[in-house]
């Protein structure tokens, strides 16, 4: 995995990306005979965000060496995302998530366990590659699932901090993954270590075991980083040096699918500090890549480019032909 790191990539991100089959009949999995197929992964969602916003962006991870890991590979690097660090296991499968939409209610189904992301060791990471990176964006989902890939994310997170190089932080809760009581201790110590703290504040309230907002600001405020909550009322909450900022939302035409709505807002969030908007402008940006997503089906296919999201913030008006 050592490579000439001569060209900085300004966003470094590293996770589980899988197979995604999606169900097309709407009574559900059961009684589906067609799959949709694509691929999904917090954490090169985010890559391919960012790099449709103009910044460099890199993501690695463990596949299997199979079709369905040779397809995820391709796409990401075709996303504009290098993907140079990436390895191959001859010995562990691709995971698999396959999606069922019945009654308006979205299921998903995973099947990770042994999966060759899941089986990424600490000694496979290439510190030259991360040490080189503006931010590196690390999420919980990583830290869930196994020892050796939360051992994975500590050592990112030791190797970034040495070197200067700022973190964020998605706690991505989970439930699926890992008790809450296993989270809880794992995820506020990962926390600790951020320069950007991203979580939702329904995660928070779980995290922090209390349904008050202010005891959620209090014991967020004794954080060192800069934590953006995204799910309040129609806005996203910014709690900077013991100052509470609200950053409202924009407003979606129409919902269509939820589904990459958080990964979209980190993107368009750490895409506006790459750009080197002061933090409150960087949440607008991400405030504006959640309500887009929102509006298409996909976990990273409906994420904008930067032409799009400019036409929106200076309200363009499209000609259809």
């Amino acid at each position: 995995m050592q490579q000439d790191t001569a060209l900085t990539h300004e966003l470094v991100t590293f996770g589980e990306s899988m197979g995604l089959f999606t169900a097309q009949d709407t009574r559900g999995l059961e009684y589906a005979s067609t799959l949709h197929k694509s691929f999904g992964g917090a954490e090169s969602n985010v890559a391919i965000g960012v790099a449709r916003l103009g910044c460099r962006s890199g993501w690695f991870g463990a596949l299997g060496r199979d079709p369905i890991g040779m397809m995820i590979h391709k796409a990401i690097r075709g996303e504009g995302v290098d993907v140079s660090r990436a390895v191959f296991s001859g010995e562990a499968p691709t995971g698999l998530m396959i999606r069922e939409n019945t009654a308006g209610k979205s299921s998903v189904y995973y099947y990770r366990k042994h999966s060759a992301a899941s089986m990424l060791r600490p000694d496979q990471l290439d510190a030259a590659y991360i040490q080189q990176a503006k931010i590196l964006h690390v999420t919980g989902i990583t830290a869930a699932i196994s020892p050796s890939a939360l051992a994975c994310v500590e050592k990112a997170m030791d190797i970034a901090i040495e070197a200067g190089v700022k973190i964020s932080f998605d706690p991505n809760l989970r439930l699926k993954l890992w008790t809450l009581e296993e989270a809880r201790g794992v995820l506020l110590r990962l926390a600790e270590k951020a320069d950007y703290f991203l979580p939702g504040l329904d995660e928070l309230k779980l995290l922090y075991d209390t349904e008050d907002d202010q005891a959620v600001f209090d014991k967020l405020s004794r954080l060192n980083a800069v934590s953006v909550i995204k799910g309040g009322p129609d806005l996203t909450y910014v709690l900077e040096d013991g100052t509470l900022t609200e950053v409202p939302y924009f407003k979606a035409e129409q919902v269509l699918d939820t589904v990459g709505a958080g990964d979209g807002f980190c993107a368009g969030f750490i895409a506006g500090l790459l750009k080197g908007h002061p933090t409150a402008e960087a949440v607008r940006l991400g405030n504006l890549m959640g309500s887009m997503v929102i509006q298409a089906v996909g976990d990273w296919e409906a994420l904008p480019t930067w032409e799009q999201v400019e036409a929106k913030l200076e309200r363009k008006m499209h000609i259809e032909r």
